[in-house]
């Protein structure tokens, strides 16, 4: 099979540091390519993907995300390479490029991934594609709120656990990672950590107006020895860090579409306290591989549980159902249902 995919202009594939999306898309067209199919992949020209790759852009657009004209260049240029590499079915990561592919003379076969929550501005862009582009979810949470809009499958997040070092979790400290975001919950995680006498360590993404004034407002005053905010990490630090925590802390609240650091911890035998809110129980199984917590009480009243769960079975989910293979597999059973 031919395949085309189409990443989103805002960061490279793979990203240098924050990027959810780019990391499961990297996954993605390398499994592809292993599995024996030829891929084209249409990104930023810094990025280092190993499969064929084409750009019209030198640089990702992470300034400017959500900007219509940056995305739409990029899209043009997309849906043009694939004319060129003709694909039996593109697999268009944008939010853009579906509705420009179906307008065109002769349109390619298109199925597109939601990776965000379906909102009431997203549903209605979603709803208009849905005939002529297949909608993947990514978990039964995202697609619960908007129950009459056609999903062709829901398909979990995997990756390749050998890229994720097996620690001990001999580091003595907990572990954020995320956005820099109410909704993600740095200061429910420092709270947490607080309550139970146990250092955080936080990793987050900061670059927008509105998560510099939530982190001088919610999270700086409260840094100390015992509370550090590391910034926005290397891929390489972030897997020591992950590998070396007792525990990393998921307080969300929201509606998360997925969560891959929850998977990325499990990679590295890092069992995970979240609270049960978006796609988290559908990747944590409470008691096995985390806890899944009421509130910030009863999640710094985990932190003294951390040692019943087995390091092994955490990885062991990674190895099997959050893998790479599997992900890549319900793919390419969907693709042939479609081409």
């Amino acid at each position: 099979m031919r395949i085309g995919v189409v990443a989103p202009p805002w960061a490279p594939i793979p990203p240098v540091l924050y990027g959810g999306i780019e990391v499961v898309l990297d996954h993605l067209v390398t499994g592809y390519e292993r599995a024996g199919h030829d891929v084209l992949l249409f990104t930023t020209g810094e990025s280092t993907a190993t499969v064929p790759k084409r750009h019209l852009l030198e640089r990702a657009e992470g300034s400017r995300i959500g900007y219509a004209a940056p995305e739409l260049r990029h899209v043009m240029a997309a849906y043009d390479a694939m004319d060129e590499f003709q694909p039996d079915i593109v697999h268009d990561h944008t939010l853009v490029g579906p509705l420009y592919g179906a307008t065109r003379t002769h349109p390619h076969k298109v199925v597109t991934t939601a990776h965000n929550a379906f909102t009431a501005e997203l549903t209605d862009v979603y709803r208009r594609l849905a005939p002529t582009s297949p909608i993947i979810a990514i978990s039964h949470a995202q697609r619960r709120p908007v129950p009459d809009l056609p999903i062709a499958r829901v398909i979990h997040h995997g990756i390749d656990a050998g890229d994720f070092p097996i620690g001990t979790g001999d580091g003595g400290y907990l572990l954020f990672l995320g956005r820099m975001s109410p909704d993600k919950g740095p200061h429910r995680a420092m709270e947490a950590a607080y309550k139970a006498g146990v250092p955080l360590v936080m990793c987050a993404k900061m670059r927008d107006p509105w998560e510099f004034d939530y982190f001088e407002t919610y999270v700086r005053p409260y840094l100390n020895d015992d509370i550090q905010y590391l910034g926005e990490v290397p891929h390489e630090k972030k897997l020591e860090l992950l590998a070396g925590a007792a525990a990393l802390l998921f307080p969300i609240r929201w509606n998360e579409p997925f969560g891959m650091v929850m998977i990325e911890a499990l990679a590295c035998g890092t069992p995970v306290l979240a609270f049960p809110e978006g796609a988290v129980p559908e990747v944590i199984e409470d008691g096995r591989t985390g806890f899944l917590c009421h509130d910030v009480a009863d999640m710094a009243e985990a932190v003294g549980k951390i040692g019943q769960i087995d390091r092994t079975a955490c990885r062991q989910v990674v190895e099997g159902y959050f893998s790479t293979e599997r992900m890549v597999r319900e793919h390419l059973e969907l693709f042939e249902t479609l081409t």
